[in-house]
């Protein structure tokens, strides 16, 4: 398991959990990551990323990929 923040662009990988304070779990899993979610990285620059996860496409700070842990 890793933070989404190591995934390179092109990589699909599967949520495992998502840490932090309630408030920050609640509004990640609110965007879409729960356990089993396929994310696929489109862009990483600089630690803040673009992903697709379902039919969406989110931008993410690094300190918001670094919560979200993934395989």
């Amino acid at each position: 398991m890793m933070p989404l923040l190591l995934a390179a662009a092109g990589d699909t990988v599967k949520v495992q959990r998502v840490s932090g304070a309630p408030e920050v779990k609640k509004h990640l899993e609110d965007l879409g990551f729960v356990p089993d979610t396929p994310v696929e990285v489109i862009q990483s620059q600089g630690g803040d990323m673009i992903v697709k996860i379902r039919d969406s496409k989110l931008a993410l700070t690094k300190e918001m990929a670094q919560k979200i842990k993934v395989m």
